[in-house]
Parts: C-alpha cells; sequence; structure tokens
C-alpha cells in the first residue's frame, strides 16, 4: 500500500534573528496546552503506525504468520511500517502481552481472544479476520481407544486455559469426566510446552495430548500414538476456527490504515499458498526450523498441512459455543461477546481485490 501524497510546503520567507529564535517555542505552547494525543481545534486524521508489533504461534496452525513474515510478505505490504515479530509459546501468553500494551496484534486462538476480550470488559481487542480451520486433535498411545479408557490417565495441552485446553476439558466432561485446573479430577490435564508434550510421550510419562498441529502429527509419526478425536468431528461440517486474527482496539482506532495493510498481506500470503500448496508446505518447515531449531520430518510436515485449511473466515458461530464451552469447565467468565468481531476492514479489501490474486512471496522483489 502507498501512503497519501504530501505536498511539499512553501518556503518560507526570511526572518529575523529574534524572531527564528523565538518561533519554536510560540510553536511549542498550543502543544504545551493540549492534552496529550490531541490536536488544537479539530482531531487529526489517523495515519500509519511507525511500528506494528506482531505475535504468533511456532505452529503449522500459523502457517500464514510463518509463511508471510518469513518470506517478506508482511513487511512489503506494510511499506513504510516497521514490523517487528514475536514467537509465543501458547495463546494466553500473547493475550497477556497485548493486555499489557507489548503487541499490537496477534494471531491467536479464539478460546485466548475470548478470554482477553471478556478480561478487559470489551475493550482491549477486536477479531479481524480468521486464520485457519482445524488442525487440533486428541492423540493417545496405543491400546487406549475409547474414552471409557481414561480414567486416572494424564493428559497434556499447551497452556492452562488456551483453546485446545478448553476443549479437552470440554470434551472430557461430555464423557463424564471430571478435571481440575490444579491437575487432579478423574483425568488429570496436565498444561505443557508442546515440546515438553512429545518428549512426555515418547518416554511414557503421559498417556495424549490435544494438541494443534504440527504436534499432534509429530504425536503419530515420532511418538508411535495414534488420534482417539479429530477435534473437526465435533463442529457442524467440521469448521471450527484454530487461529485468528486479533487487534489491539487502541491500534485499530488509532492506525486504520496499517490494520488494513495487515490484513492485506495475509491476504497475499493466502493466495499465493493457494496457488503453490507445495511450495507453502517447504516454506512453512523451513520457517518452523528458523524458529525452533527442530526439523520437521517430511512425514510430519505432509500429515500436519493435510489437516487444516487456511482463509480469513473467522467462523463467526462458533464464539458463544466456545464462550459456553469456557463456562462450563471453569475458564468463563461473565460478559457479552458482542462487538468481538471488526471484520469492516476485511470486508471493504475483499470486495476491492479479485479472487484470484497471488500476490505472496513469489512477487517479492529478491535482494
Amino acid at each position: 500500500m502507498t501512503g497519501a501524497r504530501r505536498d511539499q510546503p512553501a518556503r518560507p520567507r526570511r526572518r529575523s534573528g529574534r524572531l527564528r529564535r523565538l518561533l519554536p517555542a510560540l510553536l511549542l505552547l498550543p502543544l504545551l496546552a493540549a492534552p496529550s494525543g490531541c490536536a488544537t481545534g479539530a482531531a487529526a486524521a489517523p495515519g500509519p503506525a511507525g511500528t506494528l508489533r506482531l505475535g504468533y504461534l511456532a505452529d503449522i496452525t500459523h502457517a500464514t504468520a510463518l509463511i508471510g513474515v518469513h518470506d517478506g510478505v508482511y513487511a512489503r505490504d506494510l511499506a513504510r511500517t516497521r514490523l517487528t515479530s514475536q514467537v509465543f509459546q501458547a495463546g494466553p501468553d500473547e493475550m497477556t502481552a497485548l493486555l499489557g500494551g507489548h503487541l499490537d496484534a496477534a494471531y491467536v486462538g479464539p478460546s485466548s481472544a475470548l478470554n482477553a476480550y471478556v478480561r478487559s470488559h470489551g475493550q482491549a481487542l477486536r477479531i479481524v479476520a480468521g486464520a485457519t480451520l482445524g488442525g487440533a486433535e486428541l492423540v493417545v498411545r496405543p491400546g487406549l481407544t475409547s474414552p471409557s479408557q481414561l480414567r486416572g490417565k494424564t493428559l497434556a495441552t499447551p497452556q492452562l486455559g488456551n483453546t485446545q485446553d478448553v476443549a479437552l476439558r470440554y470434551w472430557l466432561s461430555q464423557q463424564g469426566y471430571h478435571t481440575d485446573p490444579s491437575g487432579s479430577g478423574d483425568v488429570a490435564v496436565v498444561p505443557e510446552s508442546n515440546a515438553t508434550t512429545l518428549e512426555q510421550f515418547r518416554a511414557g510419562r503421559i498417556d495424549g495430548a490435544w494438541v494443534p498441529e504440527p504436534w499432534a502429527s509429530r504425536l503419530v509419526v515420532e511418538g508411535g500414538g495414534h488420534v482417539l478425536v479429530d477435534e473437526r468431528s465435533l463442529w457442524p461440517g467440521g469448521r471450527f476456527a484454530t487461529t485468528v486474527l486479533v487487534v489491539a482496539t487502541s491500534f485499530l482506532t488509532a492506525h486504520p490504515q496499517t490494520v488494513t495493510a495487515l490484513l492485506a498481506a495475509q491476504l497475499d500470503t493466502e493466495a499465493w499458498i493457494a496457488a503453490h500448496p507445495a511450495t507453502a508446505r517447504t516454506d512453512a518447515g523451513q520457517a518452523l526450523t528458523e524458529l525452533t531449531g527442530s526439523t520437521l520430518q517430511s512425514a510430519e510436515l505432509t500429515r500436519a498441512w493435510a489437516q487444516l485449511t487456511l482463509g480469513h473466515d473467522p467462523v463467526m458461530g462458533e464464539l458463544p459455543t466456545l464462550a459456553a464451552h469456557a463456562a462450563a469447565v471453569g475458564f468463563g467468565a461473565d460478559g457479552s461477546v458482542t462487538g468481538i468481531y471488526a471484520l469492516q476492514p476485511l470486508d471493504e479489501l475483499l470486495a476491492a481485490r479479485p479472487t484470484n490474486v497471488a500476490s505472496g512471496p513469489s512477487a517479492t522483489p529478491s535482494p
């Protein structure tokens, strides 16, 4: 995107030395008198941000960000706005950073976004797009073939209260099991990093885990596990959001142009991925290797890629159900989710662009 044209100011007339010395102080007086962030008279029009601080996870379910940031599409589309990115272990940590003013936007699981929205009384963030559908499974060790066998077992999730943690606890409650945030209950649910989960599963110290891709595939391929529950089977039409894009409300208000550029970068990356799926899968694997220092096996990357669908649909009808699930397992808070979506910038972009645009990494000039 390009910014609005700025006309060159006229050359000022020569002033006396005394006036030149007084002028900076005179110009500063109205700024000192006006409240911070306000202009005298009419409010200044919002403009592009100097920097956009973006968070995401080192998971295949965040593949759009992985590829778009790694291959330079986001930096290109943000133009004069400098992109800085930070990778997190799980969504709750991301939302803590956003609520603390350390992130402007983040790719995150919808349950984590919902929890942050309710905690801030509907003030802190808005969902501006979806990002990924599917790509989360409960993988268990051989011999466990039925929910009835899980009593007394230990299962892992990425973090207490994250999207997969809520999904597992709610599913267990539907099977008649009680869980507790402390790890006690009929089934012990242990939140831990995904890398630790893989290590513990391979060592036989846990019985399974509800995790996003590529970790579910790693538990299958490296850990010898099998899928007990594919989360797609629990949602109408198999459609549920694993990842959404949220923006801090204050940033959206101050810099709508930058948010539009961020959305354009996502759409450009999505289109390129759709046109080059094999290359995109490889790029996602390379990005993960650079971020984590661990290389996925070819079988793991191929399997993980097949479990999800990348796209900007936020699946709006899902959110009230997610809120009810979180409340049912003790992670909900009273509060309406009305107003959490701000999809007008996305809708305007979609209406303005061809449906077959593929302006992704291949369109980025080589250095």
